[in-house]
């Protein structure tokens, strides 16, 4: 497997990510979980996360703003639908600029062996939306994330030993 794989599958409107990371289950959904880790990884490199806050639990609600390099502010929100630790999330995600545009999303954490296999189910609710997101730059962005995503690790593994 490449390191990040993007699927994307217009007739059923959704995209798949998936990656293997070189760490164990728990502690990726530690990081995928925690808003102290979250602020580090969840971003494209041209901008900076200046607010995270997660209430991972079902019926619980998240919110992310990011400042861009031009200094703009920008914020993304959603809800927590499903929460089973640390096998599965699933969530909404909405971009705040553009209400009602709403993206559900399946994290799946899969052990294998001393690695955790993420899974990312993007579902859109119709063709436009899913074709803007891919437009806006979904998939450098998404590999950007899973890349910080195993720079963290990589650190903080190197912390913990």
């Amino acid at each position: 497997m490449k390191k990040t794989e993007l699927t994307i599958e217009r007739e059923k409107l959704e995209v798949t990510v998936t990656r293997v990371f070189d760490t164990p289950r728990k502690f990726l959904y530690k990081v995928f979980t925690d808003p102290a880790h979250k602020v580090v990884w969840w971003r494209c490199n041209t901008v900076t996360n200046i607010f995270v806050q997660m209430d991972v639990r079902p019926g619980g609600s998240w919110r992310i703003i990011q400042r861009g390099e031009d200094g703009k502010e920008f914020a993304f929100h959603g809800k927590y639908l499903e929460v089973i630790s640390p096998e599965k999330i699933v969530n909404t995600s909405e971009f705040e600029e553009m209400p009602g545009h709403v993206i559900t999303e399946t994290a799946i954490f899969e052990e294998q062996g001393d690695k955790t296999k993420l899974t990312i189910i993007s579902s859109f609710q119709n063709i436009e939306d899913l074709e803007g997101m891919i437009k806006a730059g979904m998939e450098s962005g998404t590999t950007e994330s899973m890349d910080h995503i195993e720079e963290l690790l990589s650190k903080l593994q190197t912390i913990t030993i």
